[in-house]
Protein backbone atom coordinates (compact mmCIF):
# COMPACT_ATOMS: atom_id res chain seq x y z
CA UNK A 1 0.00 0.00 0.00
CA UNK A 2 2.81 2.41 0.86
CA UNK A 3 4.56 1.59 -2.40
CA UNK A 4 1.35 2.27 -4.33
CA UNK A 5 1.01 5.61 -2.54
CA UNK A 6 4.58 6.52 -3.50
CA UNK A 7 3.92 5.63 -7.17
CA UNK A 8 0.74 7.75 -7.21
CA UNK A 9 2.52 10.74 -5.67
CA UNK A 10 5.44 10.39 -8.07
CA UNK A 11 3.09 10.18 -11.07
CA UNK A 12 1.16 13.22 -9.88
CA UNK A 13 4.38 15.23 -9.54
CA UNK A 14 5.50 14.26 -13.06
CA UNK A 15 2.12 15.23 -14.55
CA UNK A 16 2.12 18.54 -12.68
CA UNK A 17 5.59 19.41 -13.93
CA UNK A 18 4.58 18.43 -17.48
CA UNK A 19 1.61 20.78 -17.35
CA UNK A 20 3.67 23.64 -15.94
CA UNK A 21 6.36 23.44 -18.63
CA UNK A 22 3.95 22.43 -21.39
CA UNK A 23 5.76 19.18 -22.18
CA UNK A 24 4.55 15.61 -22.39
CA UNK A 25 4.97 13.38 -19.35
CA UNK A 26 6.67 10.78 -21.58
CA UNK A 27 9.39 13.25 -22.53
CA UNK A 28 9.99 14.14 -18.89
CA UNK A 29 10.26 10.47 -17.89
CA UNK A 30 12.68 9.84 -20.76
CA UNK A 31 14.85 12.72 -19.65
CA UNK A 32 14.98 11.37 -16.14
CA UNK A 33 17.03 8.36 -17.25
CA UNK A 34 20.20 10.28 -16.48
CA UNK A 35 19.02 10.71 -12.90
CA UNK A 36 18.45 6.99 -12.31
CA UNK A 37 21.51 6.66 -10.09
CA UNK A 38 20.40 9.63 -8.02
CA UNK A 39 16.89 8.23 -7.70
CA UNK A 40 18.24 4.85 -6.60
CA UNK A 41 20.32 6.57 -3.94
CA UNK A 42 17.40 8.69 -2.73
CA UNK A 43 14.98 5.75 -2.64
CA UNK A 44 17.48 3.19 -1.39
CA UNK A 45 15.66 2.46 1.87
CA UNK A 46 12.20 2.10 0.29
CA UNK A 47 13.59 -0.21 -2.38
CA UNK A 48 15.36 -2.39 0.20
CA UNK A 49 12.25 -2.30 2.38
CA UNK A 50 10.04 -3.33 -0.53
CA UNK A 51 12.30 -6.28 -1.39
CA UNK A 52 12.49 -7.34 2.25
CA UNK A 53 8.75 -6.90 2.76
CA UNK A 54 7.94 -9.13 -0.19
CA UNK A 55 10.26 -11.87 1.08
CA UNK A 56 9.05 -11.59 4.67
CA UNK A 57 5.44 -11.75 3.54
CA UNK A 58 5.93 -14.54 0.99
CA UNK A 59 7.82 -16.72 3.48
CA UNK A 60 5.52 -15.77 6.40
CA UNK A 61 8.53 -14.85 8.52
CA UNK A 62 6.83 -12.03 10.39
CA UNK A 63 3.42 -10.43 10.76
CA UNK A 64 1.71 -7.91 13.00
CA UNK A 65 1.16 -9.22 16.52
CA UNK A 66 4.14 -11.60 16.46
CA UNK A 67 6.52 -11.69 19.41
CA UNK A 68 10.05 -11.25 18.05
CA UNK A 69 13.54 -10.78 19.51
CA UNK A 70 16.20 -8.81 17.62
CA UNK A 71 19.23 -8.58 19.95
CA UNK A 72 21.23 -6.31 17.62
CA UNK A 73 18.59 -3.58 17.90
CA UNK A 74 17.61 -4.28 21.51
CA UNK A 75 14.09 -5.25 20.46
CA UNK A 76 12.11 -7.90 22.30
CA UNK A 77 8.35 -7.65 22.15
CA UNK A 78 5.27 -7.48 19.94
CA UNK A 79 5.29 -6.24 16.35
CA UNK A 80 3.06 -3.15 16.13
CA UNK A 81 3.52 -2.15 12.51
CA UNK A 82 5.38 -3.26 9.38
CA UNK A 83 6.00 -0.35 7.01
CA UNK A 84 7.98 0.02 3.82
CA UNK A 85 11.13 1.09 5.65
CA UNK A 86 10.76 0.14 9.34
CA UNK A 87 9.24 -2.41 11.68
CA UNK A 88 8.00 -1.02 15.00
CA UNK A 89 8.22 -3.30 18.04
CA UNK A 90 6.72 -2.60 21.47
CA UNK A 91 9.16 -4.06 24.00
CA UNK A 92 8.12 -5.63 27.29
CA UNK A 93 9.13 -2.47 29.16
CA UNK A 94 6.63 -0.55 26.95
CA UNK A 95 9.39 1.18 24.95
CA UNK A 96 9.22 1.24 21.16
CA UNK A 97 12.04 -0.01 18.91
CA UNK A 98 12.26 0.80 15.19
CA UNK A 99 14.07 -1.73 13.03
CA UNK A 100 14.89 -1.33 9.32
CA UNK A 101 12.72 -3.78 7.42
CA UNK A 102 15.63 -5.11 5.38
CA UNK A 103 17.57 -5.81 8.62
CA UNK A 104 15.21 -8.67 9.38
CA UNK A 105 16.63 -10.45 6.33
CA UNK A 106 20.29 -9.55 6.74
CA UNK A 107 20.48 -9.95 10.55
CA UNK A 108 19.37 -12.70 12.93
CA UNK A 109 16.04 -12.43 14.70
CA UNK A 110 13.78 -14.84 16.58
CA UNK A 111 10.06 -15.17 16.04
CA UNK A 112 8.19 -16.84 18.92
CA UNK A 113 5.07 -17.50 16.86
CA UNK A 114 5.99 -21.18 16.54
CA UNK A 115 5.93 -21.55 20.31
CA UNK A 116 2.52 -19.91 20.55
CA UNK A 117 1.08 -22.11 17.81
CA UNK A 118 2.60 -25.31 19.24
CA UNK A 119 0.57 -25.13 22.45
CA UNK A 120 3.61 -25.51 24.71
CA UNK A 121 6.40 -23.44 26.24
CA UNK A 122 9.78 -24.95 26.96
CA UNK A 123 11.43 -25.43 30.32
CA UNK A 124 15.14 -26.18 30.17
CA UNK A 125 16.82 -26.02 33.57
CA UNK A 126 19.27 -28.15 35.47
CA UNK A 127 19.95 -28.85 39.14
CA UNK A 128 23.54 -29.45 40.22
CA UNK A 129 23.83 -32.42 42.61
CA UNK A 130 26.76 -32.63 45.01
CA UNK A 131 28.62 -35.75 43.83
CA UNK A 132 29.75 -36.47 47.40
CA UNK A 133 26.18 -37.40 48.26
CA UNK A 134 25.71 -39.99 45.47
CA UNK A 135 25.73 -43.59 46.74
CA UNK A 136 24.13 -47.01 46.45
CA UNK A 137 20.74 -47.46 48.04
CA UNK A 138 20.72 -49.19 51.43
CA UNK A 139 17.81 -50.74 53.35
CA UNK A 140 17.05 -47.58 55.29
CA UNK A 141 16.96 -45.48 52.15
CA UNK A 142 14.86 -48.11 50.37
CA UNK A 143 12.28 -48.01 53.13
CA UNK A 144 12.11 -44.23 53.06
CA UNK A 145 11.82 -44.05 49.28
CA UNK A 146 9.18 -46.76 49.27
CA UNK A 147 6.84 -44.26 50.91
CA UNK A 148 7.02 -42.01 47.85
CA UNK A 149 3.97 -42.77 45.74
CA UNK A 150 5.68 -42.00 42.44
CA UNK A 151 8.52 -44.45 43.19
CA UNK A 152 6.80 -47.56 44.55
CA UNK A 153 6.15 -49.29 41.26
CA UNK A 154 9.50 -48.22 39.81
CA UNK A 155 11.44 -49.62 42.77
CA UNK A 156 9.56 -52.92 42.70
CA UNK A 157 10.17 -53.41 38.98
CA UNK A 158 13.82 -52.38 39.12
CA UNK A 159 14.59 -54.54 42.13
CA UNK A 160 13.17 -57.63 40.43
CA UNK A 161 15.09 -56.83 37.27
CA UNK A 162 18.38 -56.31 39.14
CA UNK A 163 17.84 -59.39 41.31
CA UNK A 164 17.25 -61.58 38.25
CA UNK A 165 20.28 -60.18 36.47
CA UNK A 166 22.62 -60.68 39.44
CA UNK A 167 21.33 -64.21 39.98
CA UNK A 168 21.70 -65.15 36.30
CA UNK A 169 25.22 -63.76 36.22
CA UNK A 170 26.17 -65.42 39.55
CA UNK A 171 27.16 -62.08 41.02
CA UNK A 172 28.92 -62.05 44.40
CA UNK A 173 26.71 -59.62 46.30
CA UNK A 174 28.99 -59.39 49.31
CA UNK A 175 30.35 -56.17 47.82
CA UNK A 176 28.02 -53.45 46.49
CA UNK A 177 30.52 -52.80 43.69
CA UNK A 178 29.65 -56.13 42.08
CA UNK A 179 26.73 -56.50 39.67
CA UNK A 180 23.97 -53.96 39.45
CA UNK A 181 22.57 -51.83 42.28
CA UNK A 182 20.02 -49.09 42.73
CA UNK A 183 21.46 -45.65 43.45
CA UNK A 184 19.91 -42.63 45.08
CA UNK A 185 20.58 -40.38 42.09
CA UNK A 186 19.07 -42.90 39.67
CA UNK A 187 15.98 -43.16 41.85
CA UNK A 188 15.83 -39.37 41.99
CA UNK A 189 15.76 -39.18 38.19
CA UNK A 190 13.02 -41.81 38.09
CA UNK A 191 11.02 -39.83 40.64
CA UNK A 192 11.31 -36.68 38.53
CA UNK A 193 10.06 -38.55 35.46
CA UNK A 194 7.00 -39.91 37.27
CA UNK A 195 6.29 -36.63 39.07
CA UNK A 196 6.44 -34.56 35.88
CA UNK A 197 4.49 -37.11 33.83
CA UNK A 198 1.69 -36.88 36.37
CA UNK A 199 1.65 -33.07 36.33
CA UNK A 200 -1.49 -31.86 34.52
CA UNK A 201 0.27 -28.90 32.88
CA UNK A 202 3.28 -30.76 31.49
CA UNK A 203 2.72 -31.54 27.81
CA UNK A 204 2.75 -35.22 26.85
CA UNK A 205 2.89 -34.42 23.12
CA UNK A 206 6.25 -32.67 23.07
CA UNK A 207 9.83 -33.44 24.02
CA UNK A 208 10.20 -34.80 27.56
CA UNK A 209 13.66 -35.42 29.04
CA UNK A 210 15.15 -35.87 32.49
CA UNK A 211 18.83 -36.59 31.98
CA UNK A 212 22.35 -36.29 33.37
CA UNK A 213 24.74 -33.80 31.83
CA UNK A 214 28.52 -33.95 32.01
CA UNK A 215 29.84 -33.43 35.55
CA UNK A 216 31.26 -29.98 36.24
CA UNK A 217 33.18 -28.40 39.13
CA UNK A 218 29.74 -27.46 40.47
CA UNK A 219 28.54 -31.08 40.63
CA UNK A 220 26.43 -33.41 38.50
CA UNK A 221 23.74 -31.50 36.56
CA UNK A 222 20.33 -33.17 36.27
CA UNK A 223 18.60 -31.42 33.40
CA UNK A 224 14.85 -31.12 33.03
CA UNK A 225 13.74 -30.49 29.45
CA UNK A 226 9.96 -30.33 29.17
CA UNK A 227 7.17 -28.21 27.72
CA UNK A 228 4.39 -26.63 29.76
CA UNK A 229 0.94 -26.08 28.32
CA UNK A 230 0.79 -22.68 30.03
CA UNK A 231 2.17 -19.97 27.69
CA UNK A 232 1.22 -16.73 29.43
CA UNK A 233 4.44 -15.22 30.74
CA UNK A 234 3.55 -14.54 34.39
CA UNK A 235 1.59 -17.78 34.79
CA UNK A 236 4.35 -19.78 33.07
CA UNK A 237 7.01 -18.40 35.40
CA UNK A 238 4.87 -19.10 38.46
CA UNK A 239 4.17 -22.67 37.34
CA UNK A 240 7.85 -23.30 36.59
CA UNK A 241 8.78 -21.94 40.04
CA UNK A 242 6.22 -24.22 41.74
CA UNK A 243 7.68 -27.27 40.02
CA UNK A 244 11.25 -26.46 41.02
CA UNK A 245 10.22 -25.49 44.55
CA UNK A 246 8.95 -29.05 44.95
CA UNK A 247 12.03 -30.58 43.35
CA UNK A 248 14.49 -28.70 45.57
CA UNK A 249 12.45 -29.59 48.66
CA UNK A 250 12.35 -33.32 47.83
CA UNK A 251 16.08 -33.73 47.10
CA UNK A 252 17.03 -34.49 50.77
CA UNK A 253 14.57 -37.42 50.75
CA UNK A 254 17.04 -39.19 48.46
CA UNK A 255 20.06 -38.47 50.62
CA UNK A 256 21.24 -35.97 48.03
CA UNK A 257 22.27 -32.37 48.34
CA UNK A 258 22.06 -29.58 45.77
CA UNK A 259 25.40 -27.91 45.14
CA UNK A 260 25.93 -24.20 45.69
CA UNK A 261 29.04 -22.06 45.95
CA UNK A 262 30.23 -21.40 49.52
CA UNK A 263 28.85 -18.15 50.89
CA UNK A 264 30.27 -15.77 53.43
CA UNK A 265 28.22 -17.51 56.13
CA UNK A 266 29.75 -20.90 55.20
CA UNK A 267 33.25 -19.45 55.50
CA UNK A 268 32.34 -17.84 58.82
CA UNK A 269 31.13 -21.19 60.21
CA UNK A 270 34.24 -22.90 58.91
CA UNK A 271 36.55 -20.40 60.57
CA UNK A 272 34.68 -20.88 63.85
CA UNK A 273 35.49 -24.61 64.00
CA UNK A 274 38.22 -25.52 66.50
CA UNK A 275 41.55 -26.06 64.83
CA UNK A 276 43.16 -29.51 64.95
CA UNK A 277 46.70 -29.71 66.19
Amino acid sequence: VQLAQAVVVFSAVVLLVALLINRSATAILGGMGAFTAVLLLVFQQPILGLTAGVQLSANKLIRRGDWISVPKYGADGTVLDISLTTVRVQNWDQTISSIPTHALLTDTFRNWRGMEESGGRRVKRSIAIDVNTIRFMDDEMRERMGKLQFLREYLDVREREIENFNRDQSIDESSPGNGRRLTNVGSFRAYLVHYLRAHPQVSDRMTFLVRQLDPTPQGLPIEIYIFLTEQRWAEYEALQADIFDHIFAVIPEFGLRAFQQPSGKDLELLSALPSRS
